[in-house]
């Protein structure tokens, strides 16, 4: 069950990085287990070409992944990343990106997620990442 709302982890995302500048990704969907993230299409996050980059998908992999550990264990700002392996299987349209991300294990120490990255309208997948979360201990 989760222990943050979308509301929630909106705002303790806004309020604990608040140096983020520009379109910020917005939580969509917390489950259990799982989340839901837009990133929003903007020149900002655009590679030449005008396709979102390949950095702009690995950001909403991470960040959902992390949403959806948050969404599980609370508000731990120092929960940290200590692996992201991501495929990118096809150009993205130019449209905002959406970030599926499921806790595959959500252990004391350590969490492992997969995201599934497609643009908003589209049902075919864009990207592919798996995601290791540290969680610091209580």
């Amino acid at each position: 069950m989760p222990k943050m709302t979308a509301d929630e982890l909106d705002g303790f995302l806004r309020s604990n990085f608040p140096d983020r500048e520009g379109p910020l990704m917005r939580v969509e969907v917390i489950d259990d287990m799982a989340a839901e993230v837009r990133l929003p299409y903007h020149e900002m996050h655009l590679r030449p070409g005008g396709t979102m980059s390949g950095p702009a998908l690995m950001l909403l992999a991470d960040s959902a992944v992390y949403v959806a550990l948050l969404g599980m264990i609370g508000p731990v700002a120092l929960a940290v990343t200590t692996s992201l392996n991501i495929n990118f299987l096809r150009k993205p349209a130019p449209a905002d990106v959406i970030g599926k991300a499921r806790l595959i294990k959500l252990g004391k120490n350590l969490a492992v997620g997969e995201v599934s990255i497609y643009s908003d309208g589209s049902d075919t997948m864009v990207a592919h990442a798996t995601v290791t979360y540290s969680i610091p201990p209580k």
